[in-house]
């Protein structure tokens, strides 16, 4: 009997990339019969591409290496956001001296006001202490702990409650 599963699971699984690759080829060709797709408006030809996201130099890095780009540290920095599920606007305070574009205050990334912003370095600190001082030590332990290990897209994490366990032997 497991063994016809397996056979019925190989069957179902080759049917399925078959009708994937033949829905993919079809498209292909059916693309391909279209007719050409005209080139945008003389309007916007000489149009300039969109703004790139400003990424100065760090300044004020306290527990992150001060030999980092601003590139290096908006990438960490988009990282803990998705891991903690916020935004800039969480640790950093905006500036109402230093305007955008758009006529909104940007954010002063240097500023240290925000006492979310001293919880981070905090929970910094302990995350490399773990994967330093304990993760390291263990072999085969796997990936380091990062925020999202606790975190989880969540700023503060989720209470976790263990599942009862019928303990009778």
């Amino acid at each position: 009997m497991k063994s016809s599963r397996l056979t019925l699971a190989a069957a179902v699984t080759v049917v399925a990339a078959s009708v994937s690759l033949l829905a993919g080829r079809s498209l292909v060709f059916a693309a391909q019969d279209q007719a050409p797709i005209p080139p945008p408006p003389q309007s916007q030809l000489g149009a300039p591409p969109p703004a790139q996201h400003e990424m100065p130099a760090p300044t004020n890095l306290k527990v992150l290496p001060k030999n980092l780009t601003g590139a290096q540290v908006h990438e960490i920095m988009e990282k803990w956001e998705g891991e903690l599920g916020t935004s800039c606007k969480t640790c950093h305070a905006a500036d109402p001296k230093n305007l955008g574009p758009n006529g909104k205050p940007r954010l002063n990334f240097a500023d240290d006001s925000k006492e979310d912003k001293q919880t981070a370095r905090k929970m910094f600190k302990m995350v490399e202490e773990i994967n330093v001082n304990y993760i390291s030590k263990i072999d085969s332990s796997g990936a380091p702990v990062t925020c999202g290990t606790c975190h989880r897209g969540h700023l503060g994490p989720e209470p976790f409650t263990a599942p009862e366990h019928d303990h009778a032997h």
